[in-house]
């Protein structure tokens, strides 16, 4: 019976502590046309035809040309811009880290 109450009590522990642990952040990079922009978001279609939404953060700057070389404004994201995003997302939401502009 003690050896039923032990176990028992390493399996509540254990559910307890996946439960309370959170899930593993993921990344990668999407690339697209840019169908969307706004202070909050940008959304991103890609050659298959799916839209995929980005998440930006107040002060997202992170804004560059396809080498990484020169910096842009967000202005310069209008829709049709292809572009290739570096995302990483967790609870599925995917939050935009940085924005490489691609030549026409």
């Amino acid at each position: 019976m003690r050896a039923v109450a032990i176990l028992v009590s390493a399996l509540a522990l254990v559910s307890a502590i996946m439960i309370v642990s959170p899930a593993p952040a993921s990344a990668g990079t999407y690339v697209g046309t840019v169908t969307h922009v706004s202070s909050a978001n940008i959304k991103v279609k890609d050659n298959a035809g799916t839209e995929t939404s980005f998440l930006l953060a107040p002060s997202f700057d992170q804004v560059f040309s396809s080498d990484g070389k020169t910096t842009y404004q967000m202005s310069r994201l209008t829709p049709g811009t292809p572009v290739k995003i570096t995302y990483h997302s967790a609870l599925g939401v995917k939050y935009c880290d940085k924005i490489n502009v691609l030549h026409h």
